[in-house]
């Protein structure tokens, strides 16, 4: 609604942030995945050190720099910002957290589960599909839930891939609004109005962002953890 006028709202920006976060989670969750299970399953090699100093490298990289980093990728190229723009943004930022704390669930599974694995037959691929990720999946989930919740309320990388959206954005080829560039414009603006609508704004995040933090550590609490052989 313009400004002193009733009416308005956050939802918009609230199924922005849903739809941020949804293509954050299908583009860094698998890489992550995928990576965890190189470094703890093939780590006798150089090149896992490679990987595993990479992953602490990138997870101590500014947000911004990432935000720039996927401008240069996404949105140069096609030259307009996009919800595909924010979401490859975040998707970076949440790898090196997955990666890495999958990485020392996986660990935590005892040796004797795997030597009884292959000692049955199985391969070491059949191991890690069918003992070792659901021995470590409590953690696993947890990991994904911890990367979910630290990338939910980023803002700096939006301003250069989402750019935000006072409407509507249909499909995924479009500006989008989300929840931490609503908090961050609103507060920043004149109008009272507006500024009250942060407030609002900031607290629904912030609510979000607990219950998903309480879900994980509920998790965890319940058998994530698994004694080291």
């Amino acid at each position: 609604a313009p400004v002193g006028e009733t009416g308005g709202g956050m939802a918009n920006a609230i199924v922005g942030s849903a739809k941020l976060l949804l293509l954050a989670t299908l583009i860094g969750v698998p890489i992550g995945f995928l990576g965890a299970i190189y470094l703890a399953e093939f780590s006798n090699t150089s090149m896992a050190f490679v990987v595993r100093y990479a992953a602490d490298l990138l997870n101590g990289v500014p947000s911004i720099v990432i935000g720039i980093f996927a401008y240069s990728l996404v949105v140069l190229p096609f030259k307009h910002f996009s919800t595909l723009a924010g979401g490859v943004a975040l998707g970076v930022m949440m790898i090196p957290i997955t990666l890495r704390s999958t990485e020392d669930f996986m660990r935590a599974v005892p040796n004797t589960l795997r030597e009884g694995a292959m000692a049955l037959g199985a391969s070491k691929w059949k191991t890690i599909a069918t003992v070792i990720v659901p021995a470590a999946y409590r953690g696993i989930l947890t990991a994904v839930l911890l990367a979910f919740a630290r990338v939910a309320g980023e803002t700096a990388p939006l301003l250069f891939t989402s750019f935000g959206n006072r409407y509507w954005s249909p499909g995924w080829n479009q500006p989008i609004e989300s929840l931490p560039h609503m908090v961050y414009i609103y507060a920043i603006s004149p109008y009272e109005d507006w500024q009250r609508q942060a407030w609002a704004a900031g607290l629904v995040l912030l609510g979000l962002i607990l219950i998903i933090n309480i879900l994980a550590r509920t998790i965890l609490a319940r058998g994530a953890s698994v004694p080291r052989s």
